[in-house]
């Protein structure tokens, strides 16, 4: 019996040993990270802020990514969206609360990158990146990367996209056939008048030209901030004179043409106060000034579900605003800032996460054509109609059915044909006039709407925004851009 005892005890000893030494096997994989980590541990949700229309599939879709990013790095993903004319009013309110959330689109446009990370809204990302990003380093053209630095920090990452900016004239093609428009004539603003007309006169109902209170025609100035009238002319490389472009006579021009077709029906009558409108879906519209990319017809085409048709407008050129036109950043709250580093790693180097997050469920939005072609569903259209330009990498994306197979080769060449705009690179330090830059914010937010989409007449309200710009303190900023432009300038000598 004391025989049978002491077998079994020496077998309970053995169990035991043998179990803590696969315990702690255990704990070494975890240690050292990879996708096995994440599947043995509790995995954390990132909650992911992004701007948008609101989708109908979005949590759906976000429960397809969690399955997938739990088993590679333990983690769920809850993506919120907010609206177009939302998202800066809720994401400044959000961060100046404190609310923990994890990653948040950021851009020179909408909650604006530079202001934030100086306010200390965003965590450091160099040392993460260091530890976490390498995918990112090797991936993301390195301009992109260099132009995210703010007194040699990185804040954010930019989605690997088109470099410079260049606006086009997109037309809705069915428009442009059923009235036999020579679209190649149009070069500028002025040359829309007659394509506006004759669709105007065969289609009473509907305004050609589609606009609303963010809409923009070019504007041939390098702005030192988007939210104020103050900028250098495109032309302008070695002087680099800050001027009000509100007082150029190349910008009243665009005004008063904007005017006429305001005047003429070729806009809603609401535009400087709609939040966008229906006429995309209905094809109620010819045409309209959005920033392209290569095959960018393709793109809006299969999103809206019918052909578009698109000619240059202006010259690409790399400002710090398409440098910084969409990124995603980590709140400087971040319970899990490392993790949200690994998921923006992972968004910009998997394919199937990458493609997921940007096409949808597969049968559902979109059907497969082959390994790297896909085609949009209807489903896509209506419930899944994410903006591809927000959500990561673009060259691990799948190429559309119209799309030629050197599509990624193409985007690259398009990145390296650019110019430099003048002020690429100048980062503006508004700490000593705080107080103005709020109030000429909202100066700009008083006029701008009106006067770009025409809905007044720019002999009367472009002085009166000129006034209320100096009132605001307009003068006093426009003196302290040139002196660090100018101190700038300098030091690149």
């Amino acid at each position: 019996m004391a025989k049978a005892k002491k077998l079994l005890l020496m077998t309970f000893c053995l169990v035991l040993v043998a179990s803590l030494a696969l315990a702690g096997c255990g704990s070494k994989k975890e240690e050292a990270g990879g996708a096995e980590a994440g599947t043995s541990e509790q995995p954390v949700e990132l909650i992911w802020y992004s701007i948008g229309a609101p989708q109908k599939d979005l949590d759906k879709v976000m429960e397809k990514v969690s399955e997938y990013t739990k088993e590679k790095i333990g983690v769920t993903v809850k993506m919120k969206l907010f609206d177009w004319g939302d998202y800066n009013q809720k994401m400044g309110v959000i961060a100046a609360s404190g609310e923990p959330f994890d990653i948040a689109f950021t851009s020179s446009w909408a909650f604006e990158y530079v202001a934030n990370a100086k306010k200390g809204a965003f965590y450091p990302l160099d040392d993460l990146m260091d530890q976490y990003g390498q995918d990112i380093k090797k991936l993301v053209h390195p301009s992109f990367l260099e132009g995210a630095k703010i007194d040699g920090k990185t804040y954010a990452i930019p989605v690997n996209k088109e470099l410079p900016a260049q606006k086009v004239f997109r037309f809705n093609k069915g428009l442009v056939d059923k009235y036999n428009l020579d679209i190649n004539s149009v070069k500028t603003l002025e040359d829309l008048e007659p394509l506006l007309a004759k669709v105007k006169e065969g289609e009473p109902g509907l305004y050609p030209l589609s606009a609303d209170k963010q809409f923009k025609f070019a504007v041939p100035y390098d702005l030192v901030n988007e939210n104020l009238p103050l900028g250098v002319a495109l032309t302008d490389t070695n002087d680099l004179k800050i001027v009000n472009i509100l007082e150029q006579p190349d910008m009243m021009k665009g005004f008063e043409t904007m005017h006429e077709y305001y005047k003429k029906g070729y806009l809603k009558k609401d535009a400087a106060t709609a939040s966008g409108g229906d006429e995309m879906k209905t094809g109620k519209w010819l045409v309209d000034m959005p920033d392209t990319q290569p095959f960018a017809d393709n793109l809006w085409s299969q999103s809206l579900g019918y052909p578009v048709v698109s000619v240059p407008y202006t010259e690409p050129y790399v400002y710090n605003w398409s440098v910084m036109g969409s990124m995603h950043a980590i709140s400087a709250n971040s319970p899990h800032p490392e993790k949200a580093m690994q998921f923006l790693n992972l968004l910009n180097s998997d394919r199937y996460l990458r493609n997921l997050v940007n096409n949808g469920i597969e049968g559902v939005h979109y059907k497969r054509i082959d390994d790297e072609t896909v085609e949009y569903l209807p489903a896509k259209t209506e419930s899944y109609d994410m903006p591809t330009f927000t959500l990561g990498n673009f060259f691990i994306l799948d190429r559309l059915p119209a799309d030629p197979a050197d599509k990624w080769d193409q985007f690259a060449k398009f990145n390296d044909s650019a110019k430099n705009a003048p002020l690429l690179g100048f980062h503006f330090n508004a700490d000593s006039v705080k107080t103005e830059m709020t109030a000429l914010t909202n100066v700009k937010d008083e006029f701008y709407a009106s006067l770009f989409t025409g809905s007044v007449d720019p002999k009367v309200y472009v002085p009166k925004a000129i006034e209320k710009f100096k009132a605001a303190g307009l003068d006093k900023v426009q003196a302290e851009m040139q002196k660090q432009l100018d101190e700038w300038k300098a030091s690149r000598k």
